[in-house]
């Protein structure tokens, strides 16, 4: 494969129910990849697509009343109805069902039985039913649900995958970027620590009978997994056409969750290894989708519908906090309070705010024209301070996603974005256009439209139609951004005009208000109140009772750091009295780590202890906000004694 280009997969989606936001995350996070890379100028191919064999889709089928291939036919359209919604850019949707790919699987069956890589034996042990797994009986013991797990006897092929064992933990060693992140590659390793076992890659059709019939025994299917993984090479023309399957192999990333690492980082490779075919470049293992502490789960009620928040919420927003809120390969948690919090922070109070400044402006006191600035803007220290924060941002960005590090890189773009708009609070615009000389009025909206420039293009594979409308009030054409522009000064013409995108992301109303109202029928008749009752009932106010109820202690500050992949966040070591606690604060913006330890703070002590980004936070920080700076609560003097009550 040409050295630039790129080709980024995603797994292939099991047809046995309708999408998540497991699948939707995936799905998205490949399409933002895919978009950056087509931008760069990349050839680029992004395949996804769904696995519509196995017991799964067979036991759905059956309890539906329908065929397996009806019950595919049908739920394929969920998946594919949803990527349309998401606005995702696949290049191929491929079905294991199609005949581009079940003949590949034959061919590949075939080839490796005339070459002994295929055996017939009789296998008595343990089966998942629900992973459709052979499993040790060492599995078994560990296993969460042993409901799922039966003893089985039965004759089956197996592909001898024990006899790739010592290359394969010797080619993960030494290609260090194979599977990522570090520690999912530390996970394979331990696993083939074990004696690898051989794969079973059929299933007699007595007991299963949906599934690629083996081409050298019409009594048996292919094991799932084995088909499924072939659809990686099947859809861009292995054994089919030569020319397009050297022009995109090896993929550059087979994009995962972390539940299918030991098939992709195990079976996938020695299965390439038998068919002499080079390994994929990068196979990186995202975390899950948590539902606030729990993994989300149908039994539980607790899986999110993406159809759901993209009614409520749009697209483009949903898309923007799943990239922004996980620390890829980690896990993260995902409640509708969360989302909210975030839209409002960063969509609706920093960049649309940001947005709707600089269109007023420009509308009220420019003729709706983008104004042209005096002299060279960067001239000035205040402009050249707002620009270099954008090319921080570009620079982060690109950084970001050569290490994937996405939510870090969206992290700078808005810290971009809130430099912007302190640039304008420091400048005031709105006081320059009372002066006679509209010079420095016209410096000031100019940089800052110019700043909205490139932090649209960088924003634009995550929220590719609001950013297009931001673009295109710019006066943008094409508005498609050029990524080789992002560090030129000076790209928006002055005198074009300034389109108005409206409110491009209007405010929510915290979670609980939308719950509150919703639950509160309006009175029919209301008595008229009192003015001691319209003070008592103004929203917001808390009695002298619930004041009491929390408990403000002062602690001292032991030690620091920041907290990996979290630009807001610090993680304290503090001291309450003769305890010791941990916090998580965002601060980390405001204050630097090696200036923290020996200050004496201010902390709510009795506020219940919470996880974040992975890190167990045992009470609250105090701290006040100036517009600009955010400011600690502290002691007067170094002796504050540690742990004493607040009055």
């Amino acid at each position: 494969m040409d050295s630039s280009s790129f080709y980024i997969s995603t797994p292939i989606y099991y047809v046995n129910d309708r999408p998540h936001i497991g699948h939707a995350y995936t799905t998205i996070l490949a399409d933002v990849l895919a978009r950056y890379h087509r931008l760069l100028g990349h050839p680029t191919r992004f395949l996804t697509g769904t696995d519509e064999h196995g017991q799964k889709v067979q036991q759905a089928a059956d309890k539906a009343g329908i065929s397996p291939q009806e019950q595919a036919d049908r739920t394929v359209v969920n998946f594919q109805e949803l990527w349309k919604r998401l606005d995702i850019t696949h290049d191929d949707f491929i079905r294991t069902t199609e005949t581009r790919h079940t003949r590949i699987v034959q061919n590949i069956l075939q080839d490796l039985y005339d070459r002994g890589e295929i055996y017939k034996a009789e296998y008595d042990g343990w089966y998942d039913v629900g992973s459709e797994t052979f499993v040790t009986e060492r599995d078994m013991e560990a296993s969460e649900n042993k409901a799922n797990i039966i003893q089985i006897k039965e004759t089956n092929y197996f592909f001898r995958m024990s006899r790739y064992q010592e290359w394969l933990v010797q080619y993960i060693e030494e290609h260090p970027s194979f599977i990522q992140p570090d520690y999912r590659r530390n996970e394979t390793l331990g696993f083939l620590r074990k004696p690898l076992n051989d794969l079973c890659i059929s299933r007699p059709k007595k007991r299963l009978s949906w599934g690629i019939e083996l081409p050298f025994d019409p009594e048996f299917v292919t094991y799932v997994w084995f088909d499924a993984l072939v659809n990686y090479i099947s859809a861009i023309g292995y054994l089919r056409d030569e020319e397009t399957f050297k022009k995109w192999w090896p993929c550059s990333m087979h994009l995962i969750g972390k539940d299918i690492l030991t098939t992709h980082t195990v079976y996938w490779p020695t299965m390439l290894k038998a068919m002499g075919l080079p390994m994929p470049e990068t196979i990186f293992a995202h975390g899950w989708w948590l539902s606030g502490a729990s993994k989300m789960s149908k039994s539980l009620g607790n899986v999110v519908n993406p159809m759901d928040m993209i009614d409520a919420y749009g697209v483009d927003a949903f898309r923007y906090f799943l990239i922004a809120e996980m620390n890829l390969g980690q896990d993260a948690s995902f409640t509708e309070e969360a989302f909210v919090r975030r839209f409002n922070a960063d969509l609706a109070n920093d960049l649309g705010n940001l947005l709707s400044r600089v269109t007023k402006m420009i509308h009220s006191n420019c003729d709706g024209l983008i104004p042209e600035p005096q002299g060279d803007p960067l001239d000035g220290e205040d402009e050249r301070v707002v620009w270099q924060s954008v090319q921080d941002a570009v620079a982060g960005l690109e950084q970001a996603i050569a290490g994937m590090r996405l939510d870090s890189g969206l992290a700078q773009v808005l810290a971009a974005v809130r430099a912007t708009n302190r640039y304008l609070e420091v400048k005031q615009p709105w006081t320059l256009a009372k002066q006679p000389d509209k010079a420095p009025l016209y410096t000031v909206l100019y940089t800052a439209a110019e700043a909205l420039r490139v932090v649209s293009a960088l924003l634009y594979p995550v929220m590719p139609e609001k950013m297009g409308t931001l673009r295109r009030a710019l006066g943008l054409n094409p508005v498609e951004p050029a990524l080789s522009l992002l560090t030129q000064w000076g790209v928006l013409k002055p005198g074009v005009p300034m389109g108005d995108a409206g409110v491009l992301f209007p405010r929510i109303k915290p979670v609980e208000q939308q719950d509150q109202k919703a639950a509160t029928p309006p009175a029919k008749n209301p008595e008229p109140t009192t003015s001691k009752d319209a003070v008592e009932k103004v929203e917001g106010l808390i009695t002298y009772e619930d004041f009491m109820r929390t408990q403000l202690r002062t602690a001292r500050i032991i030690s620091a750091e920041k907290i990996e992949g979290a630009d807001k966040l610090l993680k304290l070591e503090i001291k309450v009295g003769d305890e010791k606690r941990q916090l998580v604060a965002g601060i980390a913006q405001h204050y630097a780590p090696v200036d923290l330890p020996g200050k004496t703070v201010v902390i709510v002590a009795n506020l219940k202890p919470a996880t974040i980004r992975g890190v167990r936070s045992e009470g609250m920080l105090l701290a006040a906000n100036d517009g600009e700076k955010l400011r600690l609560i502290t002691v007067d003097g170094d002796g504050g004694a540690s742990g004493c009550p607040v009055k």
